[in-house]
């Protein structure tokens, strides 16, 4: 039975570019494959698969296609010395010359890497996290040789092509009916192997270092704000763009303020007596004193609010505020004269009907009726 004209099998004609040809070849691929392929239709279909896989080998080798094109079959037998693989592949050879270009190939060089991002921990003071500065980091890292150039060859040689894969990076396992790809055992998916590794680097194209950066950190940061470094990280493989490095910011506790997003607060202790006649205290901030005026009969507790003297965050927004809370303090080892005061004020403020201590006398009246309620 003589064979029809490879134009005629992939349906397209004399002039037909190469990615007609690939388009043509794929079409019939998939309609013809085996497993698409069962009961009576499955010997035909394969028949149409070794047909279509045999013409798309010749007319897609510009060699092989000009020999068609002049004599015909005769030009590309491989009894004429042509030399044709034909329709002596197998079916899973087929399989990845119409699907390689979609899953990543058949192989071709081993592909180049991206380096691993780093992350660095950047432990702040409130004062610089809050104004912003700059500092310098030291960052281990994974740097491209710079005896070899990253090749991982030492100087005056260069990595040859691996035999076993030939430079394709994998190799195929036949397994049964289809075929399966696999990382080169030799040059273990690279393509090349190193022969003359390189001194510094012992063939791997990159060495350990340590780095100094200079890292500028923008006001406002809070903990767990990252700072993106592009490139800082480590160098890629087989000539990739280097990863990034991430700063990563931890403030450290402060003696006397405490952050919420924007706002500071800080607890300020008063005596009683400046609880009670009020008067002014000297309050620190980030950036210089400020007076706090306390009025008379403040309680424990309580909130003052010095507006403007918190954080500006680093993601925009108005600047917060400073709280301050007051802590009346109870005096302590007092001398007998200053307990006798005490006793005697207390005495003036005996029979006042909590006129001088509104909680307290609120406080007792829920207490009697708590007791009343429960008959006690």
């Amino acid at each position: 039975m003589s064979k029809r004209d490879y134009y005629e099998v992939l349906g397209v004609n004399k002039n037909a570019s190469e990615a007609e040809l690939k388009k043509a070849y794929r079409r019939l691929a998939m309609k013809h494959h085996p497993d698409r392929n069962s009961g009576d239709d499955s010997a035909q279909a394969e028949l149409k698969f070794k047909e279509a896989k045999e013409a798309y080998e010749v007319l897609s080798d510009a060699q092989k296609r000009a020999a068609y094109d002049q004599f015909g079959h005769a030009g590309v037998d491989p009894s004429m010395g042509a030399g044709a693989r034909g329709a002596g592949g197998s079916f899973s050879d087929i399989f990845g010359d119409v699907f390689g270009d979609i899953f990543g190939g058949r192989g071709g060089r081993s592909q180049v890497h991206r380096g691993a991002d780093l992350r660095y921990q950047l432990d702040l003071s409130l004062e610089d996290a809050v104004a912003g500065t700059t500092v310098s980091i030291r960052v281990p890292t994974m740097v491209k040789c710079g005896v070899c150039n990253g090749s991982g060859a030492k100087k005056g040689s260069s990595p040859k092509t691996c035999s076993t894969c030939a430079g394709h990076g994998q190799v195929r396992m036949q397994q049964g009916f289809f075929s399966v790809q696999q990382t080169c055992p030799t040059c273990r998916g690279q393509g090349t192997v190193i022969e003359d590794p390189c001194n510094a680097c012992h063939g791997e194209g990159r060495v350990k270092q340590h780095k100094t950066l200079s890292v500028k950190v923008p006001p406002g940061v809070d903990t767990d704000d990252r700072i993106r470094l592009g490139g800082e990280g480590e160098a890629g493989e087989n000539g990739g763009p280097a990863g990034d490095l991430y700063v990563q910011v931890a403030v450290k506790k402060h003696e006397i303020f405490t952050r919420q997003e924007s706002n500071l607060y800080c607890e300020v202790p008063i005596s009683f007596v400046d609880a009670a006649l009020g008067g002014e205290l000297e309050v620190p901030t980030l950036d210089g004193k400020v007076m706090l005026k306390i009025p008379e009969g403040t309680q424990g507790g309580k909130l003052f609010r010095i507006r403007g003297k918190g954080v500006k965050p680093v993601r925009g927004g108005p600047v917060g505020d400073l709280l301050c809370r007051v802590m009346v303090e109870t005096p302590v080892h007092l001398t007998d004269k200053q307990k006798d005061l005490l006793r005697k004020f207390d005495e003036t403020m005996s029979g006042t009907g909590g006129k001088h201590s509104p909680h307290s006398s609120t406080w007792m009246d829920g207490v009697k009726r708590f007791f009343e309620g429960m008959g006690f």
